[in-house]
């Protein structure tokens, strides 16, 4: 049986083989995990359809395909051969390419034969047939695809050649010898915990983001007794109906969507030279996996709901991303991101841009403070509960006073909103 690059989601087109579980030879169970697949937004294990051996493996680890490329073959045994000549292997710019699989019986139509254990001479494949992920790294690290000597089929250069070239300071003669400096940190007490495909994942768009936008972090304090009010009041009917608690966040959420109408360039990406403002606001929230890793789906369609829809939507999406039920769909288009570390009492966070997307809202703890207040008498003393809003913004899309003009219209909606008729 094929095993074939799987559509991870309506809008993906593409995916990068992360690792293989088996190799050659090996036994494979039904549903027993066989790889792991990667793509911009997510990344997957998939299971074998079928119960047998491992006869061939046609894409290696750090190569990008688009979706029905053939991956693998399982057979009944090592000795199970398919009609190669049918397995016709995608590029990365969507022509198919048969010549990798042709047979002994097609040498006679021009594809040349290799014998076995015969070296391969290297061709270097043209920029044209990079994938789109390498391509946006190279474009993000201003590298000369020249430098790099390709792993990939035929020499092609994929990921993992960029990243390693980027971490050996763009020398294509260095490797990283961190030999020295482990020596004095590893002892026969530390323990060594690689990376899953999870954190190679945010890793690599964490150092993406910061290598491609210039943030900049602006903070607020807003005053929560308004929320407060409505959310404390409906608190123990609200869990009686729907089965979880109303928190902070979907009342953030709103105010965040009827700020961005007034000041829609939040609520955009940079493209090239230009900046791109979307009509739709699509809130990407970002979900803890229980220390595990970070992800962030995207609630489409936002800029309309109501307090109590987006309360479910925040938790429905966050528990299918803790049950690992989200594909890739459920990670595209997003046009602004909150991060909510509130609940383990932070002060307030910097966070990194969710790329492409221009800014990012952390929304930090909400406690009880003693603040200044306006009194028929004049100043006064009054406990309130109050936390702090940190946007981080890339410079590149809009100033700091429209960052600011922003956050101030937030905190004005925030404070001023009878929320009661917002649910």
């Amino acid at each position: 049986m094929n095993i074939l690059m799987p559509q991870l989601g309506e809008t993906v087109e593409e995916g990068t083989v992360s690792a293989w579980h088996k190799k050659v030879g090996e036994e494979v169970k039904l549903d027993e995990v066989l790889l792991d697949v990667e793509t911009d937004k997510v990344a997957t294990e998939i299971p074998a359809p079928v119960t047998g051996i491992l006869t061939q493996v046609l894409v290696e680890e750090g190569e990008t395909v688009v979706v029905g490329t053939v991956l693998a073959v399982i057979g009944d045994s090592l000795d199970t051969t398919e009609d190669l000549g049918s397995l016709t292997e995608t590029t990365d710019d969507g022509e198919f390419d048969s010549s990798e699989s042709a047979t002994e019986e097609d040498a006679g139509l021009g594809a040349e034969v290799l014998e076995e254990g015969a070296p391969r001479e290297e061709t270097r494949v043209p920029g044209e047939l990079l994938s789109p992920v390498v391509r946006r790294l190279i474009r993000d690290h201003k590298i000369d695809t020249k430098q790099i000597t390709g792993s990939g089929r035929n020499g092609r250069v994929t990921r993992k050649d960029v990243l390693a070239f980027v971490e050996a300071g763009g020398d294509p003669e260095a490797k990283p010898d961190l030999s020295q400096t482990t020596s004095r940190l590893i002892d026969s007490d530390s323990k060594r915990i690689p990376f899953d495909r999870i954190r190679r994942v945010t890793a690599e768009h964490m150092v993406r983001s910061k290598a491609t936008s210039p943030h900049v972090l602006q903070t607020m304090e807003v005053d929560f007794s308004y929320v407060d009010h409505v959310r404390l009041e409906a608190r123990e009917s609200w869990r009686k109906e729907n089965g979880f608690s109303l928190t902070y966040l979907p009342f953030i959420g709103r105010a965040v969507c009827l700020a961005i109408k007034e000041f829609p360039r939040v609520n955009s990406s940079v493209e090239d030279d230009a900046l791109v403002v979307h009509d739709l606001i699509n809130l990407a929230i970002a979900v803890d996996l229980n220390f595990e890793g970070l992800v962030a789906p995207v609630i489409q369609d936002a800029g309309d709901q109501t307090v109590s829809s987006l309360a479910h939507a925040f938790y429905n999406v966050s528990q299918r991303a803790k049950e690992n039920l989200l594909n890739a769909d459920d990670f595209s288009g997003g046009t602004y991101t909150l991060s909510n570390p509130g609940s383990f009492g932070m002060l307030f966070t910097a966070p990194i841009i969710n790329q492409p997307q221009v800014a990012i809202l952390s929304i930090d703890g909400i406690k009880k403070r003693p603040v200044v207040v306006d009194g028929p008498s004049g100043d006064g003393i009054a406990i309130r509960p109050v936390g702090v809003l940190a946007q981080s913004f890339d410079h590149r899309a809009f100033d700091g006073a429209y960052s600011a003009a922003f956050l101030n219209k937030l905190r004005t909606i925030l404070e001023s909103t009878d929320w009661s008729k917002q649910l």
